[in-house]
């Protein structure tokens, strides 16, 4: 991640500076008039689209679509107001989660294989919702406004690069400031993650969630990471300490017992997970075997079993375990989308799209099932109902850089260059390369010289994002 911390450290110079809100009006409290809401969305996706293009993502779409809906339905009783938000899943098997300025949530893959439960995973994420709801990064630059930029600069970089997974370089760009400021800031921290945990068990039990998964979940973190030398990235950017688990047990305790701790479909979302760290679909079937011997009830164990035998080429035994499920919950999007996998994988490409189709009559808007749709059609060539029905499914996903990426394939596949050339530069954009969009679109407007219309379109669409990587490069100088 070279290039990313540089870049970082610009842009927290940029925001340190109150010049920059001279023209912003105050919206409620002190913090606006330094780093307005409005500003934070700004550099919230300048720095998503800058960290895409640093760390391998999963793009799994029934993993995506599980963070976004569970993340959203936290997020409607929680405070946040601008629910702009915008998600990254990192391909890491190790323990961090994340909020940064502006409505970005990071997960990493390894947060579903330490927290046990969906109350522990809500718990982590209502934490997280309540570092935006407080705008503890604007009232971080407000706490710090009496120091010198470069030092205020260099902390909010460090502390940026270490929710984002840089660890060590995080740790060693704050260690770098001057001592004082580094003291006040860890004092700053420790109140933004106390009132980050009160307000995430408010939270955790207006969603219907049991708070006294923080806790648990924080105990259970301590105590398998007390003595190691080098915790998790999470433990260093959210330390736990005995104080800590006594006033999160407190405050949970108050709560009525009764509230929501596990559901299936988060089980079943571990065991995807659990398949892609292990280190081969056998080994996995293995352990699903186990799961299932000790407890012949475990469905979510009957499900990775089925989805290590797709990928180990085991289909015939996958579709007997398969089975079972299906017939216990016929209409299980999960159980489906997995059958839908078989037959894809055993070239039952007909049964794959008519059982897709069956599904999105009674979830339409679903994006997994959309995509498992999709990749049927364009297993059996089907290519112009693959690019409609990809047009389709970007009305609600504009700023999913992996919808782009396909969407420039189909239209590659069925002669439409313009428009691969139009989606590259959308893909490129959400990536932070505007240099490479901007090109893209020179290609586009070529193409469509003979078409005014579209040539127009176009262009305008260029200038966009030309001002766009103009505002970028002005906060880095």
């Amino acid at each position: 991640m070279n290039f990313l911390r540089p870049t970082l450290l610009t842009l927290a110079c940029l925001l340190a500076s109150p010049a920059m809100a001279d023209d912003l009006p105050s919206l409620g409290d002190s913090s606006s008039s330094i780093v307005s809401p409005e500003q934070e969305h700004q550099l919230g996706r300048a720095w998503l689209g800058m960290l895409r293009s640093q760390v391998d993502q999963l793009s799994d779409p029934q993993l995506k679509d599980y963070v976004e809906t569970s993340v959203y339905r936290l997020a409607e009783t929680s405070q946040v107001q601008d629910r702009r938000l915008e998600f990254i899943l990192i391909n890491s098997k190790q323990l961090n989660a994340f909020a940064a300025p502006g409505g970005i949530i990071g997960v990493n893959g390894g947060l579903f294989l330490y927290a046990q439960t969906e109350g522990e995973y809500a718990s982590v994420m209502a934490h997280e919702l309540a570092h935006l709801s407080q705008r503890h990064f604007a009232r971080g630059v407000e706490a710090q406004q009496r120091m010198q930029v470069p030092v205020m600069a260099a902390m909010l970089a460090g502390i940026v690069m270490a929710a984002a997974g840089a660890g060590d370089a995080g740790i060693a760009t704050i260690a770098g400031s001057q001592a004082a400021a580094i003291q006040e800031q860890r004092r700053f921290s420790r109140q933004n993650e106390q009132e980050a945990d009160r307000i995430g068990i408010l939270n955790l039990e207006k969603a219907g969630y049991d708070p006294r998964n923080m806790p648990t979940m924080f105990e259970r973190l301590m105590r398998q990471y007390r003595y190691d030398a080098k915790p998790p990235e999470f433990l260093l950017t959210h330390p736990v300490s005995e104080s800590r688990i006594a006033d999160t047990r407190n405050r949970a305790e108050q709560a009525p017992p009764g509230g929501k701790e596990d559901s299936m479909r988060y089980q079943l979302m571990r065991a995807r997970v659990a398949l892609i760290y292990e280190e081969t679909p056998g080994i996995a079937a293995k352990r699903f075997r186990a799961q299932l011997t000790e407890n012949p009830k475990a469905d979510y164990a009957r499900y990775g079993l089925a989805i290590a035998q797709i990928k180990g080429g085991q289909l015939n035994e996958a579709r007997e375990g398969l089975k079972t499920l299906l017939d216990k919950a016929p209409d299980d999007i999960t159980y489906n989308l997995a059958q839908i996998d078989l037959d894809i994988t055993s070239n039952r490409l007909a049964d794959a799209q008519q059982r897709a189709e069956r599904l999105l009559v009674q979830y339409p808007g679903n994006y997994p099932l959309n995509q498992a749709r999709i990749d049927a059609l364009l297993k059996q060539g089907k290519n112009a109902e693959a690019e409609k029905a990809l047009d389709a499914l970007l009305k609600n996903r504009q700023a999913d850089p992996d919808i782009w990426y396909q969407v420039a394939e189909a239209r590659g596949l069925t002669g439409n260059t313009v428009g691969l050339h139009q989606a590259r530069a959308e893909y490129f954009a959400l990536m932070g390369d505007f240099r490479q969009a901007i090109q893209q679109l020179d290609f586009a407007k070529r193409r469509a010289s003979n078409n005014f219309q579209l040539a127009s379109r176009i262009d305008a669409r260029q200038k966009e994002l030309a001002e766009q990587e103009r505002l970028v490069k002005d906060m880095m100088n």
